[in-house]
């Protein structure tokens, strides 16, 4: 079965590519952004202007015109059509415990300020030390439990705002 892809150009123009119907251009690159492509006998100039790599959409000047483009492959179509977004994900505010355990430290406080990644506090659930990182760059709101303290699953450890 062969990759495909969707295209959405300027969110109204709909396009479906296979990935050796991608390849077929002959594209030679000029600089770091700008591109030469043959294609059926005609020349274009393309230049790449901005890109967000996550949420998979660019922006593409060819010859003279920028157009919007948003790409999506095979998945992506799959969890579309099954009503799931990846790019619409909550905010999360609460940190509930993943498990029950026991709290071997809290690294935060009250009205501290972290980033995604930062270590938040320690949790062992079966003789296994577990850290648990913020999801997002926030404040912490309310830390709900001590150094000591056993948790059940889905208890709520701190509050973000």
């Amino acid at each position: 079965m062969e990759e495909k892809y969707k295209v959405k150009v300027n969110g109204e123009l709909e396009f479906e590519f296979t990935k050796d119907q991608i390849s077929a251009p002959d594209v030679s690159k000029s600089s770091s952004s700008a591109f030469h492509i043959l294609h059926n006998s005609r020349s274009f100039k393309a230049e790449l202007q901005e890109s967000d790599f996550l949420s998979k959409t660019y922006t593409v000047k060819i010859n003279s015109k920028s157009y919007q483009v948003k790409i999506s492959n095979e998945l992506d179509l799959l969890i579309d059509e099954m009503g799931l977004s990846l790019a619409a994900a909550q905010v999360v505010n609460d940190i509930k415990a993943p498990m029950p355990g026991l709290i071997l430290d809290v690294l935060v406080e009250e009205g501290q300020e972290v980033k995604e990644g930062d270590y938040l506090l320690v949790l062992e659930a079966m003789k296994m030390e577990n850290t648990l990182t913020a999801p997002r760059d926030g404040v912490v709101k309310f830390v709900s439990v001590q150094k000591g303290e056993t948790v059940d699953k889905s208890q709520l450890l701190i509050e973000m705002d």
